[in-house]
C-alpha cells in the first residue's frame, strides 16, 4: 500500500500537478492520513458522509465529486459553517439555482465546479455544449460560487492497451482544459481544472493545463486494474481472509466462508470470476479462482480449461482472495487488518459506511 501511494505521489510530481486523493476507497482516517498530502487535505469524497467523517478529523479542502441535490445543500452549509473549504459539482441549471438560492439565503457562496462528460460514460456537459456550459458559469459567477470544471474518465475502466489508456488521459485532459478555456474567455473565473481516474492518472504522458488530478483506488489496487494493466497482482495490498469449509469432490468445488457479502457481487471485466485466490503469502495459486457465490458461501474452482494441478486444500485451511473492485469489497466490512513483511496483523484500522 506504501509504494502504490509513493508511486502515484511521485508521478503527479513529476508530472507538476496537485494529487487530491479520492478517500470514496478506503473511507479510514487511518488509511486517509497516509494518503493525503497534508493533514487538510485537498481531498475528494462520493458521499456528505465521508466529508463530516474527514472534516471532523481536519481536513478542510474537500470536494464532493457526485452531483449535487437540492435535499443536500444543508449538510454542505453545515459542513462550510464548520469551517470545511466544501466544493460540490453540477450540471443542470436547476442544479446551480438551487445552489445560488441557498447561496443567499446563508449570505455566503457555496462553491461549485462545473461537471464535464469527457467520455460519455455518466454525467456531465460536453465540452461543445457552449451554450450550457457557459449558461452554468454564468450563474456560478453571478452567485460568487463558480471553483472550476471537474471531469472523470470513467471509460477508461474499458481500455485494454496501454495506447487505450493513452488516449483516454488525453481525451480526459484535452475535455477538461477545452471547458475551462471557454469559461475563462467569456469572462469567468475558472481556477480549477480537475481531473481523474485511477488508469489516467498512472497513464497520463502529460498533464498541461491542468491544476489537479483525484484518483482513490489506487490505493489498494484491484484485479480489475491489473488486467488494464495499470499494476501487477503483486501492487495488490487488499485481500479477504477466508477459510476452507468443505469440498464437492465430484463437481471439483472447495468451498470457503466468503460468499458475496464478503467479496461483493461486483464481477469486474469476467477476467478472474469473482477473485484470485492465493496462498497465505499472497502468492496466486494458479487458476484458482471463486467462480459461483451464495450469500456466505463461496465455490473455489480451477479456471475453465486450465492444465494446472487441482489445489489440495483440507477444511480449516486459510485463502487469501483478491478482489475484482476494492472499493465494493473493502464495503462489506468495518475494518482492515493491516499486515507488514509478515503475517502479524500490526494494526486494525477503522473503516465506517454510510451516506
Amino acid at each position: 500500500m506504501r509504494r502504490n501511494l509513493a508511486r502515484l505521489r511521485d508521478r503527479m510530481q513529476a508530472l507538476g500537478v496537485t494529487l487530491r486523493p479520492h478517500l470514496k476507497t478506503c473511507k479510514s482516517w487511518d488509511v486517509a492520513q497516509l494518503m493525503l498530502p497534508t493533514p487538510a487535505g485537498p481531498a475528494t469524497v462520493s458521499t456528505l458522509k465521508e466529508a463530516e467523517v474527514f472534516a471532523a478529523h481536519g481536513v478542510r479542502d474537500l470536494i464532493y465529486a457526485v452531483g449535487i441535490a437540492p435535499q443536500k445543500l444543508d449538510r454542505v452549509a453545515a459542513l462550510r459553517a464548520q469551517g470545511a473549504d466544501l466544493a460540490v459539482i453540477l450540471d443542470s441549471p436547476e442544479q446551480a439555482e438551487a445552489l445560488a438560492a441557498r447561496s443567499r439565503a446563508l449570505g455566503a457562496p457555496l462553491p461549485a465546479l462545473i461537471e464535464i462528460d469527457s467520455d460519455g460514460h455518466r454525467a456531465g456537459v460536453a465540452p461543445a455544449n457552449r451554450e450550457l456550459l457557459l449558461a452554468l458559469a454564468r450563474s456560478l459567477a453571478a452567485a460568487h460560487n463558480l471553483r472550476g470544471v471537474l471531469t472523470h474518465a470513467g471509460a477508461s475502466y474499458g481500455a485494454r492497451t496501454s495506447a487505450e489508456l493513452e488516449r483516454y488521459a488525453e481525451q480526459e485532459r484535452a475535455a477538461a482544459v477545452q471547458a475551462a478555456q471557454a469559461v475563462r474567455a467569456a469572462g469567468h473565473p475558472c481556477p480549477v481544472v480537475s481531473v481523474g481516474s485511477t488508469p489516467t492518472a498512472h497513464f497520463a504522458r502529460a498533464l498541461d493545463g491542468v491544476t489537479e488530478v483525484r484518483a482513490g483506488v489506487y490505493v489498494f489496487f484491484d484485479l480489475m486494474m491489473a488486467n488494464l494493466g495499470v499494476c501487477s497482482l503483486d501492487d495488490i495490498a487488499i485481500s479477504v481472509l477466508a477459510t476452507v469449509i468443505g469440498h464437492q469432490p465430484a463437481k471439483g468445488w472447495t468451498l470457503t466462508d466468503a460468499g458475496w457479502m464478503a467479496l461483493s457481487r461486483d464481477p469486474g471485466d469476467g477476467a478472474y470470476a469473482y477473485g484470485q485466490v492465493c496462498d497465505l503469502a499472497l502468492q496466486p495459486i494458479p487458476d484458482l479462482l471463486v467462480t459461483e457465490m451464495s450469500q456466505e458461501h463461496g465455490v473455489l474452482r480451477l479456471r475453465k480449461g486450465s492444465t494446472a494441478p487441482a489445489p489440495q486444500l483440507e477444511v480449516g485451511a486459510r485463502v487469501r482472495i483478491l478482489p475484482n473492485h476494492a472499493c465494493a469489497t473493502a464495503a462489506q466490512f468495518d475494518r482492515y487488518y493491516a499486515v507488514d513483511g509478515s503475517l502479524e496483523v500490526t494494526a486494525e484500522w477503522p473503516r465506517f459506511s454510510g451516506f
